[in-house]
């Protein structure tokens, strides 16, 4: 297998990358959530390495966890204990074993998009 994971946020609100957030990564079955990886986002709002490599990679469900409320803290957006975006999770499934699969999230305080990139 040659297919890869990658992902990246960017912070609508205020037209830059998304620094210093923290994403999990897990492999889901059926109801089991397995932690494969927690990365956190560069000056880019990308991973340093894809976040999940060609030698790792296997089809299947997947489930990304980004921690929105912690970057949202720490970037001075919101200082509420009880946000409206607090943890991010967006499962999807990778069927191609040789794909590159990217899913970037566009962030806001109260709203987020997703979508399959390249």
């Amino acid at each position: 297998m040659s297919g890869y994971l990658t992902t990246h946020v960017l912070d609508t609100a205020t037209g830059l990358p998304a620094k210093g957030m923290k994403i999990a990564l897990y492999k889901v079955s059926g109801n089991s959530h397995t932690k494969l990886v927690e990365v956190e986002t560069n000056d880019d709002g990308r991973t340093d390495a894809h976040i999940l490599p060609a030698e790792k990679f296997k089809t299947g469900q997947y489930e990304l966890v980004f921690f929105a409320g912690d970057y949202l803290r720490a970037s001075g957006q919101v200082s509420e204990d009880i946000l409206f975006l607090d943890q991010i999770p967006l499962r999807f499934g990778m069927s191609d074993p040789d794909a590159h699969y990217h899913v970037p999230l566009l962030l806001s305080p109260f709203g987020y998009s997703t979508y399959r990139g390249s």
